[in-house]
């Protein structure tokens, strides 16, 4: 179920809103050039870190291979950052549920995440 197509298009989803929470708690929590920069920043060092750090034989290249524990606790890191994110933000419904919406997109991956805990 984890290479579904309609999957594949909610993790894609659910990464840009990650980007997005990072980004927005950033804009709303500070002013001047420091909420540029962190508006902007955060997105960008997320972004680097889910593509570089990837699992061989995941969809996409591996630049730099890891085990899929560390991977799916990039991932649980990425994702608990992007729901903290917007409950600091002020957005305790939307932070809620993108957390709901992540826990049940991996519940249909569970296929990808038995994978990637067997190594």
């Amino acid at each position: 179920m984890a290479n579904h197509p309609l999957n594949l298009a909610l993790r894609f989803f659910l990464e840009l809103v990650g980007l997005f929470a990072l980004g927005y708690w950033g804009w709303t929590q500070h002013s001047g050039l420091l909420r540029f920069l962190l508006a902007a920043g955060l997105p960008l060092a997320a972004a680097v870190l889910w593509g570089v750090f990837r699992v061989p034989n995941d969809p996409g290249q591996a630049p730099v291979a890891v085990p899929g524990v560390v991977r799916l606790l990039l991932e649980a890191a990425y994702f608990s950052a992007a729901v903290w994110a917007l409950y600091a933000a002020g957005r305790l419904g939307w932070g809620l549920t993108l957390a709901v919406v992540v826990l049940l997109h991996y519940a249909l991956s569970y296929d990808r995440v038995l994978r990637m805990l067997r190594g």
